[in-house]
């Protein structure tokens, strides 16, 4: 078996971390590159959140971009990912969408996710995008729980 790319989506939340050691480990194993998305859906947001007398949305998204990298150090900060080629990608659209499409388009061989993102709805849209991906990505995924998150039986 060999692994050449790893796909590692987040949305920064604790429990995205969680893929992380994961993440980086198996980048260390095989020498492998890690490619880090982070997908937003400018679609999801309310035209009346950007008024005409605040920034555009397109300035909004800008400033996501310029901040994105320095986000993703942070993120990974306490690993050590000196010797693993990382690429970083920000994406819009549809989250289990755009990550399909970006390990179809960029070779991955394996995607590593947390299986619940933020609190509120967002837990239950990335355990949504999780189970999606599992679901329809053409190469393994490898999902990973966060410590603190126990299943609760009916």
């Amino acid at each position: 078996m060999e692994i050449k790319n790893i796909l590692m989506p987040t949305d920064f939340s604790d429990q995205s971390k969680a893929a992380v050691p994961w993440a980086v480990d198996l980048a260390h194993k095989y020498h492998a590159k890690l490619h880090v998305i982070h997908v937003f859906d400018e679609n999801a947001f309310d035209p009346a959140f950007f008024s005409p007398s605040e920034e555009k949305a397109h300035d909004y998204f800008t400033k996501v971009r310029e901040g994105f990298e320095a986000e993703v150090d942070r993120f990974l900060e306490e690993y050590n990912t000196a010797e693993i080629s990382i690429l970083t990608v920000l994406a819009n659209g549809s989250a289990f969408a755009e990550i399909i499409r970006y390990a179809r388009d960029n070779a991955i061989d394996l995607i590593i996710m947390g299986t619940h993102g933020r609190s509120g709805l967002s837990t239950i849209l990335l355990g949504n995008v999780a189970e999606k991906v599992v679901h329809k990505a053409l190469c393994p995924v490898l999902t990973v729980h966060h410590k603190d998150y126990e299943f609760e039986p009916l």
